[in-house]
């Protein structure tokens, strides 16, 4: 039988075709748009109005999406769901104690965070009325390169992720931001050497403000989350005294997560 150019569509591709385009209507979801119209969802996924009724139909007879007066929202039962997520839920309740510890001595930004691909995703965040302005919330993502937390999590990625990193676009929030891939390199292969990293004015630098950050082990080493602290630059404390209080904390989340020491294996899960 002679081959033709065209592609013949099976059923399951139709199938994961399907579930990328309902996965398409829960990314549409974010910090900034907590609730959609049905029209909102068609022009954020591209979808044409009739399937992306279809799709949220779907998902409200779940439970993945909840109907109110202002339009849709995420629901309740797609959170019962993330909570069985282990770099979640779980890990935020291993970690809750000692960030609690770290903020009541110093009531400046604590924060943990996970890597999801190519960018950070935070888990938790103490904030104090009085500590310095971040740009992260609970939730939210953030490129790797310019925070403590990402910086932490990308020195302890896979090779591959690294140099998909290091080959792309590296954005400058503020003129400390470092864009240089030799320099990047460096800095990750300093903070596998001593244990922490010091993101300095990176993302804001009006006000100033600096990151601290350490890994957090699971059981068998893999580095799973990091965990920082951001204070201002220029303030009564001098930033980089705080790092053992950093360690500290990041290890007390380490032992709650099992693990007791020895050699830390350098890759993390995804």
């Amino acid at each position: 039988m002679a081959l033709t150019g065209k592609k013949i569509r099976t059923g399951e591709e139709d199938r994961r075709s399907l579930s990328t385009r309902t996965m398409d209507v829960l990314a549409s979801f974010d910090a900034r748009h907590p609730r959609r119209t049905l029209s909102d969802i068609a022009r954020a996924t591209g979808l044409p109005l009739s399937t992306a009724h279809r799709i949220v139909t779907d998902l409200l007879r779940w439970g993945a999406l909840e109907e109110t007066s202002a339009g849709y929202q995420v629901g309740i039962r797609l959170w019962e769901t993330a909570t069985r997520a282990p770099r979640g839920p779980a890990l935020r309740e291993a970690a809750l104690t000692a960030m609690e510890d770290l903020y009541e001595a110093t009531h400046q930004n604590v924060q943990l965070a996970v890597r999801d691909g190519l960018e950070v995703v935070y888990v938790e965040r103490f904030a104090g009325r009085g500590a310095v302005r971040v740009l992260t919330t609970v939730g939210g993502r953030f490129a790797l390169h310019a925070t403590g937390v990402g910086l932490v999590l990308l020195a302890h990625a896979p090779t591959e992720v690294q140099e998909q990193v290091l080959r792309g676009s590296l954005r400058a929030w503020t003129p400390y931001t470092v864009t240089d891939p030799r320099k990047l390199r460096a800095s990750l292969a300093e903070v596998r050497r001593t244990g922490v990293a010091v993101a300095d004015r990176q993302v804001t630098s009006t006000p100033a403000a600096v990151s601290i950050a350490c890994p957090i082990h699971d059981a068998d080493g893999s580095v799973v989350a990091a965990l920082s602290l951001v204070l201002p630059a220029e303030g009564p404390t001098k930033p980089t005294a705080l790092i053992p209080a950093v360690r500290a904390a990041s290890r007390s989340v380490s032992q709650n997560l099992g693990f007791r020491g020895g050699v830390p294996r350098m890759r993390q899960p995804g």
